[in-house]
């Protein structure tokens, strides 16, 4: 097998993100950049330059997946894919690029019609899951990113999905469309518990879940690359009065732990809603002995408390890869998709003669 080093890229919506893998198959780094594709495709030209920028200069092969087609930028999802796929060959090499279609696997980008827009078409989480169940037997595979958290179980070897588009799998609740960055506190609760007393939520986009886990102390800064919602500075005081325009309550700083007990609260809340769809998954399966739960995302701290809440074993996603010594950047399961499509596409591109 000949020795390749990749970069697998994940195209969202609002982020790029990219993880290096070296001839070894090591994680010797991981990226985000910010990308709000839904200004139009330059955002992404952006994004993704910078990235290369960071990477050594080395003849790299590509693995993609996307989420980005959704954006209301493109006239619908095939075309989102279609113009997607168009600017990344013309960013990186053409016949060093593989793009993921989940359960149809890789496809080079002469293979690509539009009979395969819809499997390529928001299929990240496929991939992630896919190297869990490769690497454990069984378990419950959860990635809370920063808009969306996924839950799939996968056993012997295999992702027991019951849908595959966003759609089928918002119906099955294996898509929870909710996470701990850009999601509005409006979409998490619609009331909350103030100062003992049950006090309803303004529908109104004042704060997001950036804010809540800001001051519940438990957010990493590099991860949140949004503007805030007011495009005011992301302080712990600042999200704290972001806050507190959810109830129509002026903010004064004394009241700090007046706001973070209403954090707490909304953090609660979305834990639980989160929780109720994994407990719905593990009751298809065998509960005579405790189950795994691999956590992977910027808010698999969630994940970690949740496992624990349901009696299950907990394997942070980052345990599940090789990784150099000092890899740079952010964690391996902060951008779980652009690793696992890394790691997933090495034995093709080993193997074909035609990379």
């Amino acid at each position: 097998m000949k020795q390749i080093n990749t970069i697998g890229w994940d195209i969202g919506g609002a982020h790029v993100k990219a993880a290096v893998l070296n001839s070894e198959a090591e994680v010797v780094a991981v990226y985000q950049e910010p990308c709000p594709l839904w200004k139009g495709l330059e955002q992404l030209r952006i994004a993704v330059h910078n990235i290369q920028q960071k990477v050594a200069v080395l003849d790299y092969y590509h693995a993609i997946t996307m989420t980005g087609e959704l954006v209301d930028f493109f006239e619908d999802r095939n075309d989102g894919v279609k113009q997607i796929s168009a600017t990344m060959l013309t960013l990186l090499s053409p016949r060093r690029c593989l793009f993921y279609a989940g359960a149809t696997g890789f496809l080079e980008s002469n293979q690509i019609d539009a009979t395969h827009y819809q499997a390529i078409a928001s299929a990240n989480w496929l991939a992630s899951a896919s190297v869990a169940a490769k690497k454990r037997c069984g378990g419950l595979f959860v990635d809370i990113g920063s808009t969306t958290t996924d839950i799939l179980l996968f056993q012997q070897g295999r992702v027991q999905a019951q849908g595959y588009t966003d759609y089928q799998r918002l119906i099955s609740q294996e898509l929870i469309y909710t996470g701990i960055i850009r999601t509005a506190v409006m979409a998490v609760a619609q009331t909350a518990v103030d100062q003992n007393q049950v006090i309803g939520i303004m529908a109104e986009y004042f704060a997001t879940m950036a804010d809540v886990y800001r001051v519940t102390e438990e957010l990493d800064e590099r991860h949140d690359q949004t503007e805030s919602a007011d495009g005011a500075e992301k302080t712990t005081i600042a999200s704290a009065r972001r806050l507190s325009r959810m109830i129509g309550s002026d903010f004064y700083p004394e009241e700090l732990p007046r706001w973070r007990q209403f954090a707490e609260n909304i953090r609660a809340q979305q834990l639980q809603k989160i929780q109720q769809a994994c407990e719905l998954k593990l009751q298809t399966v065998d509960c005579s002995k405790p189950h795994s739960v691999i956590g992977a995302g910027v808010g698999r701290f969630l994940v970690k408390q949740m496992a624990q809440n349901l009696g299950c074993d907990y394997i942070d996603f980052s345990e599940l890869m090789q990784q150099a010594t000092k890899p740079i950047g952010l964690a391996v399961a902060d951008c779980a998709p652009a690793v696992a499509v890394a790691w997933l596409s090495r034995e093709i591109m080993a193997t074909d003669d035609t990379f």
